[in-house]
């Protein structure tokens, strides 16, 4: 069977056993990439459960909602494990909020996109240098940009290293219901109707109705709008 046939077969495993298969396949080589959204609460309780020698990082870009710290020191308290944090290079975040400012990104989108580069594509590249895989948890559901997510596909804009969404078929209902009937730790964000969560200036509380997205970067049009993490080559 080759690899991509392998790939497919996954499509049907829940994300618990698609987890199983990562661990296996790749052991300390994979890791998942937590912004410590409620899917990623998920996904450590998940890893926590088959393996707490399993690897988390997350990028700090330095504006992050005090609220994202909360629960990261929550989940590390839980679960005892060793959260790996990568933040952007001093200078390159230096030389820009002197040129532009501290909110250029609320100036243009070309000035939002330097400022993703800089606080978080860059240092996802560093992060995923060594590691033959990614998790992520990425659904379909969340956006127009992520309808076509597979559970395991390759990553072409990441030297095509292996990218793992267990909870790809996950709705937001599964989330949350697997959150309260297992205790797991959430950002208190959540229960302010920020369903989706990225650095502070940049996200805000959505309305009745509207995207789970529609808080990030909320000055920008269209709705198609990533930072730059999961953009498909």
């Amino acid at each position: 069977m080759g690899q991509f046939e392998e790939f497919a077969d996954l499509e049907a495993k829940t994300a618990e056993e698609v987890l199983e298969w990562a661990l296996k396949t790749y052991g300390d080589r994979v890791a998942l990439a937590s912004s410590f959204g409620a899917e990623d609460v998920v996904l450590i309780d998940m890893l926590a459960r088959i393996d707490r020698g399993s690897r988390v990082f997350t990028l700090d870009t330095g504006r992050l909602p005090q609220e994202t710290c909360d629960v990261m020191e929550k989940i590390r308290d839980k679960y005892g494990l060793e959260i790996e944090i990568y933040y952007p290079d001093t200078k390159a975040v230096e030389d820009m909020v002197t040129h532009y400012g501290p909110d250029l990104f609320y100036k243009s989108v070309e000035l939002r996109k330097l400022c993703c580069e800089i606080r978080k594509v860059e240092p996802l590249k560093r992060a995923l240098k060594e590691l033959s895989a990614w998790i992520t948890g990425l659904r379909r559901e969340q956006s127009v940009t992520r309808t076509e997510v597979k559970k395991v596909e390759i990553d072409r804009s990441h030297n095509s290293i292996v990218k793992i969404n267990p909870l790809a078929d996950w709705s937001e209902e599964q989330v949350w219901t697997y959150i309260r009937e297992n205790g797991v730790p959430y950002n208190a964000l959540h229960d302010r109707n920020y369903p989706s969560i990225g650095c502070a200036p940049c996200t805000r509380a959505i309305k009745p109705g509207q995207d789970l997205r529609a808080g990030r970067w909320w000055w920008e049009d269209p709705e198609h709008k990533e930072c730059g993490l999961h953009i498909k080559k």
